[in-house]
């Protein structure tokens, strides 16, 4: 099955060689989780969670600790309720409030001014807001009001890599100008708390936060700084249509509000197409796997992550920071790569010259890859 490429300031099939003016780099990072850390011991004695099957699903499952925001406690111990209404508005208060920490963090990463920003793409998928959250940080943070915007909503896990596609192409069109991509994604508001297994597996896997990264194609063609991050060279998406109900968030009418479904299937589904995704990703470069240096993988959950490590045949040290970022906030759903990325880009370890792979996994099913080089 042959999915879609995008080459980013070169040629499809030309091989990746010295840098080229006008190709857009990542140039700042910047991430933020809510002040409060949960083991997962803690969310499940806070829900008086004694069945032993839900249990083994919480500790099993390689996390062991998230940032969430839990429903209020009510007059007899346990959390309160949330209608959908409740759940829209932690969307909107929690998700701001991390927005406006990665944007800031990510300015200061890249040495740029709230006045710098030309373009801002904001992801999502826990909450839907019209206007959306572009508008209302704009707005928030003080923005010019003619910085161009765009929402990606409801794609899921992979859209981080989607909406960075288009933040690509923009920054390649504005040569010297800053696009920011943020995202934003308060999984506490997408929970359901009926004591069924689908629900459980879901709650004990997905935590808050948000991520921004700043992106900038060299002002001039003949400018030879070198870039502060790597550059973006290619795109590539695989879908796999028959796996579409694999993954999805949709109204449930039992429980009046929407939830999240996730197929026992995913990660062999997800593991079995990740060498071809790959493979269309180096097609025409005379690369293969063994040349990448750098491989950030979204932190889907660990059958998820060991399946694309089996199939891709790749090392407990190539997905160390997606196992880390798994560990430690669980899966943050679109900005997780950004997590690992920040690790990565903190550890100093990429040389010039370096090449990198990033891959984003989720509903449609979706494998979204990027080639990168430091």
């Amino acid at each position: 099955m042959r999915g879609t490429q995008q080459p980013v300031g070169r040629a499809a099939g030309q091989p990746p060689g010295r840098a080229t003016g006008g190709t857009p780099g990542l140039v700042g990072v910047g991430t933020a989780v809510p002040p409060v850390s949960y083991t997962q011991r803690e969310v499940l004695d806070t829900f008086g969670i004694t069945d032993r099957r839900i249990r083994s699903v919480f500790l099993g499952g390689n996390i062991e600790r998230r940032n969430l925001t839990l429903p209020p406690i009510g007059p007899d111990g346990r959390p309160v309720q949330e209608s959908q209404g409740d759940l829209l508005r932690k969307h909107t208060e929690t998700g701001l409030r991390m927005g406006r920490e990665a944007v800031e963090r990510c300015l200061a990463d890249s040495g740029a001014e709230l006045a710098d920003i030309r373009y801002l793409c904001c992801v999502t998928s826990t909450g839907l807001l019209t206007p959306g959250l572009s508008a209302l940080l704009i707005r928030d943070l003080g923005i010019h009001p003619s910085c161009q915007r765009l929402d990606v909503v409801g794609m899921g896990c992979n859209a981080g890599l989607n909406a960075l596609n288009a933040v690509a192409g923009w920054a390649g069109g504005h040569p010297g100008e800053l696009a920011l991509m943020v995202c934003v994604e308060a999984c506490s508001a997408a929970y359901v708390f009926d004591g069924t297994m689908r629900s459980s597996v879901v709650n004990s896997l997905f935590g808050d936060g948000a991520a921004a990264v700043a992106v900038r194609a060299p002002a001039h063609p003949d400018d030879e700084a070198p870039p502060a991050g790597p550059e973006l060279l290619r795109f590539t998406s695989h879908i796999i249509p028959e796996a579409v109900a694999a993954m999805r968030y949709d109204w449930d009418d039992v429980h009046g509000k929407f939830s999240f479904y996730l197929d026992a299937d995913v990660p062999y589904v997800v593991g079995a197409h990740a060498e071809t995704a790959v493979s269309r990703l180096l097609d025409g470069t005379g690369l293969g796997t063994g040349d990448i240096a750098h491989w950030v993988v979204h932190s889907g959950g660990k059958k998820v992550i060991d399946a694309i490590r089996v199939n891709l045949e790749l090392s407990r040290q190539d997905v160390r920071h997606t196992t880390g970022v798994l560990r430690d906030h669980g899966n943050l759903s679109s900005g997780s790569f950004l997590f690992s990325y920040e690790r990565l880009r903190d550890e100093k370890t990429a040389a010039a010259g370096d090449l990198g792979v990033l891959m984003t996994m989720g509903p449609g099913s979706t494998i979204e890859t990027a080639l990168v080089r430091w």
